[in-house]
């Protein structure tokens, strides 16, 4: 792909970015995707100081990129420009967001205490007047016992370690299947083994998005050099690198590169091995999964493609899936985006906003009174249960239901 410095010449301002824009369609605070993105970039001086404070309104959602006519990288320049205003003041509530693992570190050991502390009304109201956290975001309950904890059979430091099978899949597992879902991780391994797949856990690190979100990309590039460094080895024996967080995945195939910069071979290897978990049953295990006896599951459920699935150019690969499975009255979302963002929805200046895009969603799921949401992103899923009342699934763990495993 042009990178983003290189590719406003290709704008010809016709406005199909914003049009598309989830956020410009609810605020007059960000006057859109254009404009602050390859209109603003041609007058832009690194270093300078020269970046309009309105961009720090995108969500980072990447519905321009992926609706840009002519290839302009426009999500990834505002990106960049939002470091650029960011440098130097960001505020200690982005610094403590953006650092995921460290919060699964200290609270998972701390899960009851910490789970019913956030729970309390007085202390949210606290840390919305003191940090700015948004007191009616969800905040998901930790898990007291770690995915790597409860998988240590499963952990390994380099590929010679790997008894191979016919198909060794790595799990990249991020800070939420770790710290919050491994529940949701150990039912996306059940499903691989049971498609004949051998799953192994290789040593990584948070993704580094939430830095890079939150402008703090020198921080960012150095999770993604870990992640570099230990998972390429893996990648280039041949073990596939597959996920649950299909915003964490894109970071492994895409953002490296194309918004931290990171070049070299065992960046390139790691993007071209990497699979969001449904890409890697449709496109790798197609046919073992088309001969796989599907139950019924009786229910009425929205599925949400999120933002993130969307930037990885390969369709809605969960939805073909879901659409075989017996008595699940299937119903696809009719919403760009639900708002959240990552930690976008978090703050108390942009939590309105980002209700507001949802607002659609929620609608749509009252007017089809379904049972529950399906979709792929652990932030979506969080928000939507929290605004629409209803639980929330990973698709992974609706095809478990079906096959049984679960």
């Amino acid at each position: 792909m042009t990178a983003p410095g290189l590719s406003a010449d290709l704008c010809l301002k016709c406005n199909i970015c914003t049009a598309a824009c989830p956020v410009a369609a609810v605020t007059d605070l960000f006057p859109g995707p254009k404009a602050v993105g390859p209109q603003a970039e041609r007058y832009r001086q690194p270093g300078a100081g020269s970046v309009d404070a309105s961009v720090t309104w995108c969500s980072g959602c990447g519905t321009c990129t992926r609706v840009c006519p002519h290839g302009v990288q426009v999500a990834e320049m505002n990106i960049l420009a939002k470091a650029q205003a960011a440098r130097g003041h960001i505020p200690l509530r982005d610094q403590f967001m953006s650092r995921p693992e460290w919060l699964g570190r200290f609270g998972s050991p701390l899960a009851p205490l910490a789970n019913f502390a956030l729970s309390q009304p007085l202390l949210r109201l606290a840390l919305e007047r003191l940090l700015g956290i948004a007191r009616h975001a969800p905040m998901p309950p930790f898990s007291h016992t770690t995915l790597r904890r409860r998988q240590r059979a499963r952990l390994v430091r380099t590929p010679e370690q790997v008894a191979r099978a016919a198909t060794t899949v790595a799990f990249y597992h991020g800070c939420s299947a770790n710290y919050y879902e491994p529940q949701l991780a150990e039912t996306a391994i059940a499903v691989l083994e049971h498609l004949g797949c051998s799953v192994i856990i290789p040593p990584q690190v948070c993704c580094g998005l939430p830095l890079q979100s939150n402008g703090l990309l020198r921080a960012a590039r150095l999770q993604a050099r870990s992640n570099i460094r230990s998972l390429s080895p893996f990648a280039k024996a041949g073990i596939p690198i597959v996920g649950t967080s299909t915003s964490c995945t894109l970071s492994l195939k895409h953002d490296y590169q194309n918004i931290l910069g990171l070049e070299g071979e065992d960046a390139a290897v790691l993007a071209e091995s990497t699979f969001d978990i449904f890409e890697f049953l449709a496109f790798r295990l197609r046919s073992t999964l088309d001969q796989a006896i599907l139950h019924e599951v009786t229910a009425r459920a929205l599925y949400h493609p999120p933002c993130q699935l969307k930037s990885h150019f390969m369709g809605l690969p969960a939805l073909p899936v879901l659409r075989r499975i017996p008595e699940l009255d299937l119903h696809l979302s009719e919403a760009e985006c639900c708002g959240i963002a990552g930690t976008y929805g978090l703050k108390k200046e942009k939590y309105r906003v980002a209700r507001d895009v949802g607002e659609g969603l929620f609608a749509q799921a009252r007017r089809l009174n379904v049972d529950c949401i399906i979709t792929d992103s652990e932030t979506c899923r969080w928000w939507i249960a929290r605004h629409t009342a209803l639980p929330a699934f990973h698709p992974v763990q609706i095809l478990a239901q079906s096959l049984r495993l679960s």
